[in-house]
């Protein structure tokens, strides 16, 4: 299947010599969700904002559905519907008004029974003759939401899109979010909530200063670089470890009272023979779970590891 987006050696560098962009290379999938993970100043926003036609490369090509950014503009941004970070609609237009608008700016024909379909998803029918400034911010958002949407686009841009939202308004978009990608439409997202993009993501992308460091697979990705940790609730606690368990990773903590054991995912474990051993040494467990590093390490270890 061939990619919906293709990026190619895109660069970014402002007048003041800040470069923003590092010769990134990605290819997204069509029907995909992928996360944006990256610490603020990391790229993202300018990563969306040069996809979406908002900001020009310094560098490099963007195709979007096969067209080239810069040469077939209007053909590639209307494949594209982009919810940004800051709140921008008429604030004296009606939210019926500013979503139909949103609409006839990309040449499609009136469709009010999507419109209606659309509000009604975003929990704003009851609201549709309001003005934009009538609204609480999380309604702003949800406006935001339904105007990106309202010309039917095959590429979804969701940059910070539950930043300062109310739970019930992130509840509704992951539902939406969950709907369109069944409809195949493409989904970007950006997020600081790390257990979104487990929860949502195909892929996860980390990018930081610029450079996109890795593109995987969630599963591939928590597989790869996740730790596992087994805990040791010991009855007795201990003061020191016998040097019969030196060939082990092993720690005390909690005053002797926990044996933690870590290990590679993606090794052999070997717990069938630290358990038998423990015994032997007198060493009784009252109780044993295991932890498996998070997203959020994760990415947490991969940022650090770049500073380093």
């Amino acid at each position: 299947m061939q990619p919906i987006i293709t990026i190619e050696g895109l660069g970014k560098t402002y007048p003041n010599g800040f470069r923003a962009l590092n010769s990134v290379d990605l290819q997204i999938r069509q029907g995909e969700i992928l996360a944006l993970l990256g610490p603020n100043g990391a790229g993202k926003t300018t990563l969306i904002s040069t996809i979406c036609g908002i900001v020009n490369p310094t560098q490099g090509k963007v195709k979007v559905g096969g067209y080239d950014i810069l040469r077939d503009y209007r053909n590639a941004r209307r494949l594209i519907g982009l919810v940004p970070q800051e709140l921008s609609t008429d604030a004296f237009e009606s939210v019926w008004a500013t979503v139909s608008f949103s609409r006839g700016l990309f040449g499609k024909a009136p469709n009010p029974d999507y419109i209606e379909q659309l509000l009604r998803q975003l929990s704003l029918w009851d609201k549709k003759d309001a003005k934009i400034r009538e609204l609480s911010g999380g309604m702003k958002r949800r406006v935001m939401i339904a105007k990106a949407l309202s010309h039917e686009p095959e590429i979804l841009f969701l940059d910070e899109p539950t930043a300062g939202v109310d739970v019930e308004l992130r509840k509704d978009m992951w539902q939406m979010v969950r709907q369109l990608r069944e409809r195949g439409v493409t989904i970007i997202l950006t997020t600081h909530y790390i257990e979104e993009a487990e929860e949502m993501a195909d892929r996860i992308g980390v990018i930081d200063h610029g450079e996109l460091m890795l593109v995987e697979q969630k599963t591939q990705l928590m597989a790869k670089l996740g730790q596992k940790q087994l805990r040791l609730h010991l009855q007795t606690p201990l003061e020191q470890l016998p040097e019969q368990l030196d060939g082990f990773s092993l720690e005390l903590c909690e005053q002797g009272s926990m044996l933690l054991y870590n290990y590679d995912s993606q090794q052999p474990s070997h717990i069938a023979e630290l358990l038998p051993l423990l015994a032997q040494q007198g060493i009784e467990v009252k109780d044993l779970h295991t932890h498996e590093s998070s997203l959020e390490e994760i990415f947490v270890g991969l940022v650090k590891g770049a500073k380093q």
